[in-house]
């Protein structure tokens, strides 16, 4: 079975940074794409970055200068390195990792924000 496991959120000041990690174990050969998704609470959850086997990264516009998707495909492990944090990025944040079509999400890390 394939376990995902995110660590690195915590509270930080506005302007600061923080860097999430996420590792996928488990009996698999490789990983279609990881994705980092976030949630408020009473909203729906937001996809925030991705990056594709090939390399393709994606993120939604509110955080486009400010997070990097990063992969280590050695380590099944992807990244998201997130600057210039602003008190709406509060959230817990997600990984979601697809092997083989079938989809794997980690229990979630918080992330906050303060002003």
């Amino acid at each position: 079975q394939v376990q995902v496991e995110e660590s690195g959120g915590g509270l930080v000041q506005a302007g600061g940074s923080l860097r999430l990690s996420c590792a996928a174990s488990g009996t698999f050969f490789s990983i279609n794409a990881m994705s980092w998704y976030r949630q408020v609470p009473g909203k729906q959850r937001e996809l925030v970055a991705t990056v594709t086997s090939g390399g393709t990264t994606n993120y939604v516009a509110s955080v486009k200068g400010r997070f990097t998707i990063s992969r280590d495909s050695a380590k099944n492990t992807v990244y998201l390195q997130m600057n210039s944090l602003k008190p709406e990025d509060t959230a817990v944040y997600f990984c979601h990792v697809v092997i083989a079509g079938f989809d794997y999400w980690g229990q979630g890390t918080q992330v906050t924000v303060s002003s």
